[in-house]
This record gives structure tokens, sequence and C-alpha cells, in this order.
């Protein structure tokens, strides 16, 4: 009895050592901000911990896999969410001056968690830059000027609203945080056309590891590739980014085709797969693959093939071309819509057709909601043979909620060398490939779901 007592008495004294020294560092640190930034109003009213009722809701609201919000996993020990530049270089310096591990979160979309969790650097703290979203529009010069608080969708709507004929090649998802976007090379529907928005990334700023922000030319060039698409939170933090604007026309046109394999859908995805890459460069096409139930017997399931395309022009040139190159998708006017491209961007972001483009503001809104889910990303340099699509759709459906999703690479993207940023995947990538299971809540199968997405890279 004397020694479970003993042994009561430690956990206390450990865990209560624990919270002392929590705490401890929580007040240094505040200090050490208050000290080291230009602040308008208390750190306290910026910082988040476990005992507040906020603390959740912010951890939680941007987060796109849910998985990582589970209980097992390490959740940050406080949440400072920056008004100001300042406050990210302050930051840096009290993480530094105190030895606490940080983690930098710009949108929450990453897929395995890595902006906002930490399974061996602990304890640590998340700088969330949720409040750093200014953009300045330049169309002049035609540049814009981003924090990296930002997501995709509030850049859209900022440069419609002062022309309708330029826009960025940035992301189809239009609730993704621009800082991390970019780091990763940041692919969307205009790579064919304009390449990445990595590749049209001017100038940036960036707090590095001693607390100064640096822009392109005190980085020095060797930085500023680094972070164009080779990871930037492995360099400092950035804060800002300029970007190129692009030229868009008017009027864009959008469409959706649906097949099934009793339609024929293998020799036509094969089909897609050869075209998709060499087609008119104005022309993005994106394959999702699905499985549904069989609309010839509906105890079984089978697979659907959606053609999502965005054409840079209006419907009677599109069609020319899907005649020439594609026929056997057999496009017809009245699968196409003609509108602005802004619209487009809400229409390839998996918003139903009409969704006002506010909906671009609503930074917390996205079309495909957050999941519990696992992802992985491929790529293809050959066509996949059709005996080899037939396993590949035997796969998906041993699955319960798979999706496979291709992304049309060629045009700008094989133009462009490979060694131009660090993101590589150039000439000789025909598509890339997502593939993904979704799963229930309370479903206890997540690792035979994991399991699967490793499956189809071994295709």
């Amino acid at each position: 009895m004397a020694s479970k007592f003993s042994i009561l008495l430690l956990i206390v004294f450990v865990q209560s050592s624990s919270w002392a020294k929590s705490a401890s560092t929580l007040e240094n640190f505040i200090q050490c901000v208050s000290i080291n930034s230009e602040l308008s109003v208390p750190v306290t009213t910026t910082l988040f911990t476990p005992n507040n009722s906020s603390y959740s809701s912010i951890l939680q609201s941007p987060v796109f896999s849910l998985r990582f919000l589970e209980p097992t996993v390490p959740k940050p020990d406080f949440i400072f969410t920056p008004l100001h530049d300042s406050h990210v270089q302050a930051a840096v310096i009290c993480a530094k001056q105190f030895g606490i591990h940080l983690r930098v979160r710009s949108g929450g979309h990453d897929f395995e968690g890595l902006s906002f969790r930490s399974e061996s650097q602990t304890p640590f703290f998340l700088i969330d830059l949720v409040n750093l979203r200014l953009i300045n529009v330049n169309i002049e010069d035609e540049t814009v000027w981003v924090q990296t608080g930002a997501t995709n969708g509030e850049v859209y709507y900022k440069i419609s609203q002062k022309s309708n004929v330029h826009a960025v090649p940035m992301g189809t998802c239009t609730s993704l945080g621009i800082g991390g976007h970019i780091t990763g090379g940041a692919y969307g529907a205009m790579l064919r056309k304009h390449g990445l928005a990595a590749d049209n990334a001017v100038d940036a700023l960036i707090v590095d590891a001693e607390g100064r922000i640096l822009d392109r030319a005190a980085m020095g060039e060797d930085l500023f590739w680094a972070i164009r698409g080779g990871g930037g939170g492995s360099f400092g933090i950035i804060i800002w980014w300029k970007i190129k604007l692009v030229r868009v026309p008017e009027i864009v046109t959008t469409f959706n085709v649906v097949k099934t394999l009793e339609q024929a859908g293998t020799k036509i995805f094969y089909k897609w797969q050869q075209v998709a890459d060499n087609i008119d460069e104005d022309l993005f096409i994106r394959a999702i693959n699905r499985v549904v139930a069989s609309s010839t017997n509906s105890t079984e399931r089978t697979i659907m093939n959606i053609y999502n395309g965005v054409f840079l022009g209006g419907i009677d040139r599109l069609l020319k071309i899907m005649q020439a190159s594609f026929p056997e998708l057999n496009l017809t006017g009245k699968d196409c819509t003609e509108m602005s491209w802004i619209e487009s961007a809400n229409f390839i972001g998996l918003f139903p057709i009409g969704t006002p483009i506010e909906i671009l503001l609503q930074w917390k809104s996205a079309a495909v909601p957050p999941a519990l889910f696992k992802a992985k990303s491929d790529y293809a340099k050959t066509a996949i043979p059709e005996i080899a699509l037939e396993g590949l759709w035997k796969l998906m459906l041993e699955e319960d909620a798979p999706i496979i999703m291709m992304i049309p690479y060629g045009g700008m993207m094989s133009r462009i060398s490979e060694s131009a940023i660090p993101f590589s995947h150039r000439k000789g990538i025909k598509f890339m490939i997502l593939y993904q299971s979704n799963w229930p809540e309370g479903d206890k199968n997540a690792t035979e779901h994991i399991n699967w997405t490793r499956k189809c890279n071994f295709l």
C-alpha cells in the first residue's frame, strides 16, 4: 500500500513539475515576444493554451485531415496567432532563446498534418498565420503581394475585383493556404498554360532562424530557389509571396462529362491518358475516378470516370479541339458552360455552377469538407495499359470509398527545366496521380484504409 502511495505521489509531482515548467515557459515567451515585436494589443490576446475555450476551435477549424485531431496525436502546448510580421520575428527569436520547438501553419490543408503536430519534438507550440492575410494587387506591373495566411480563394477574388483578364496559376482547392502551397510548387488548372505558382513567384519575405526578415535580394538566389518547391518550412517562415499575374480571356469554358465502365469507360480513360498532356495547352482535363452504385444492378458497384475540364477560350474552339484530339469523350455544347475565369475557380474547386464568387472569401468554406482520409501521390511517365486499368478498377472496388484523381501535365510544364526550381516533375511526366481512401468517424479499420493507398503505388 505504501509503495502504491509513493508511486501516486511521484506521478503527481512529475505532472505538477511539468505543468509548472510549461507555465513558466509560456510566461517567458509572452514577455519575450512583447519586448521583441511591434504590438498594438497585448500578446495574451493572440495566444491560446488548452485552458482557453477557443483553443480547440482554433486548432481544429482549418484542419483538412481529421485523423490528426484524434486524442492520441500530440497537440501544441499553445497556439500563437501573430497580427504583424514583427510578431513572427519575435516568435522565432523567443523560441530559439527558450529552446521551444515550433510548427508553422498557413492553411492547415496538408494531408499529413505536419504543420500543426509533432511526434518527436515535444513540447512544441504552433504559429498559426491565420491573421496574416493581406493581399495587394498591382495591375500596372501585373503582380500581387500576398501574406501567407491568405487562401487561394481570397487571392482569386481580390484579383477579380481589379481585373477580369488577370489571374494567378495556383491550386484548385480554394481554402488552401498560400504559404505552404507555393513552397510545395502549387499546381492548378492553368499549369499546362503557365506552369506552377512557384514558377511565377518573383519575390518573397522570409523570417530566418535569426529572426531577420529577408527579401529575395537579401536572402540570395540559392535560398530563393530552394523555397519555391523545396518546402519553405525547412528554411524559415515565409510571411509574404510576390507572384506574377498571368493573362486570362474574359470568357472561359468549363465542362463535366461522366462515364462508367459500362459505357466503355476503360477505353475512354486509356485514350485520355494518351491525349491529356499533348492536347492544346489552353485545355485542362482532370480525371476523377470514384466507386458508385451500378445503374444496371443496384446490388453491385462500378467505377465512374469524371472528366472535369477548364478551357481558356470559348465553346466553339473547344469543341473543334476535342473533336480533333479526343472524339471518344463525345463532348457536346450541352456539356459546356461559358463563364468568367473567377467563376471557373469556383467550378474547378467543385462548387456547384452558379455559386456566388463571394464564397471564395469564406476561408473555412470548401466544396470538399474535412474528412478522415489518407492520400498518396504518384507520377506516370507512360500510359497505364488497359489490362492494368482493369486491375486498378478491381483494387478500387475492394475499398469502401476510394478516389483516384489524375492531373495532366505537358504544355508549359514540359518546357520548364527540371532544375529551374526544386519541383522537378517536368518533361516526360504525363500526369500526376492522387490515391485517396476516405472513411467515416468510428470506423475501426483506419490502418486497412491507409494500407490500401500504399497498395496502389505498387501497381
